[in-house]
């Protein structure tokens, strides 16, 4: 039964022959080899819910896998490619460009259309993205539906960040948030803080997750109590005064360009960072703003990300059968750095943001 685009996929062969997507890609990319692997009987199976199905294979990842095209397109969800080298994305697309260059491919950046967010969007330009052989994805704030419709196409794309959609397996390579995130709400509890909170974004997409699971995960492993707050909108003298309401005297802090803020509006009210409050980030900082503080946190393996999601693309594209559910899904450790802006508690401190002269 044809997808829900009217376009017969792999998995719908597979499903219709009672094997599995790789048999049916062995079949139509291995050759002899494929044919003595899975018997004549299998093969017939297939080739017959091909007919059936009406399937035709993608010619762009044939074209590549035989080495006659190398066009990898570059997709970000962002309203503006990269201004600077301050900019968040920027070490994205350096390791996208390495990557390509070593594979011997060309790049392809695509625009989509703009929306009402201020943020692109695939939508119906999706189709377009078969000019190139496969796409490199990226942006915090994706769009569900894209995923499903390159799914549903079978077209290789690998999104440069964890992404889970319930159309199918979703080629990613991620960072490591939640072991990163552990580990430094750890090192808070090590230093002697009884209460660390959690102050950030609290929507569901994958990044926040990732990031509020580590937390909860030191929380639990420390027996205390966790302290989840929402940071949206907030300004700096704001959020502050959040903290000292709750009585902190240590928090993590996502996204990261809110941690600046709060360290500014505390120097602003006589405080000090650390003495009077830890602050950890829980990336790096996304405004492009000068990193002239040692941050306590942990950095993302930008460049390195951008790389390896070529890598995953190209992967698919020249050896499809070999790569299962796993090998589509790829993190990369984050680097925990223990910065200058945590320390102890001080002795008989004042709670965060109760020194308050004026608001921040």
């Amino acid at each position: 039964m044809p997808g829900a685009n009217g376009r017969a996929t792999q998995a719908d062969v597979a499903r219709l022959a009672g094997v599995s997507q790789a048999t049916v890609s062995l079949i139509l990319n291995g050759g002899d080899t494929g044919r003595r692997r899975v018997g004549e009987q299998t093969r017939q199976r297939v080739l017959d819910a091909i007919r059936m199905t009406g399937y035709v294979a993608n010619p762009a990842a044939q074209r590549l896998a035989g080495g006659r095209a190398r066009i990898i397109g570059v997709f970000t969800y962002e309203p503006v490619f990269p201004r600077d080298s301050r900019d968040f994305y920027h070490p994205f697309l350096i390791g996208v460009e390495a990557q390509a260059e070593q594979l011997g491919c060309d790049l392809l950046f695509f625009t989509g259309t703009p929306s009402p967010q201020g943020r692109r969007l695939l939508g119906d330009g999706s189709r377009r993205l078969g000019i190139a052989d496969g796409c490199v994805l990226l942006g915090r704030h994706d769009d569900k539906r894209d995923l499903a419709d390159l799914l549903s196409r079978d077209f290789p794309f690998a999104f440069i960040g964890r992404r889970e959609s319930d159309a199918g397996t979703v080629p990613y390579v991620g960072a490591d948030y939640v072991t990163a995130t552990r580990e430094v709400v750890e090192r808070l509890f090590a230093l002697g803080h009884e209460r660390v909170g959690f102050l950030g974004d609290l929507r569901h997409d994958e990044p926040s997750v990732d990031r509020a699971s580590g937390y909860h995960q030191a929380v639990r492993a420390a027996r205390r109590r966790p302290v989840v707050l929402d940071g949206t909108g907030l300004t700096g003298g704001e959020a502050l005064d959040l903290l000292g309401d709750n009585g902190l005297t240590a928090a993590v802090v996502w996204p990261s360009g809110l941690a600046p803020q709060i360290r500014s509006a505390a120097l602003a009210r006589g405080m000090s960072v650390p003495g009077d409050l830890s602050l950890a980030q829980l990336g790096d900082v996304e405004d492009g703003s000068p990193g002239d503080i040692d941050w306590t946190g942990f950095r993302i393996p930008r460049e390195q990300m951008g790389a390896a999601a070529v890598q995953l693309l190209f992967d698919q594209l020249v050896s499809p059968t070999t790569l299962g559910a796993t090998a589509l899904q790829r993190t990369l450790a984050c680097t925990v750095v223990p910065g200058t802006t945590a320390g102890p508690p001080a002795p008989g401190r004042v709670p965060a943001g109760r020194r308050s002269a004026q608001p921040g």
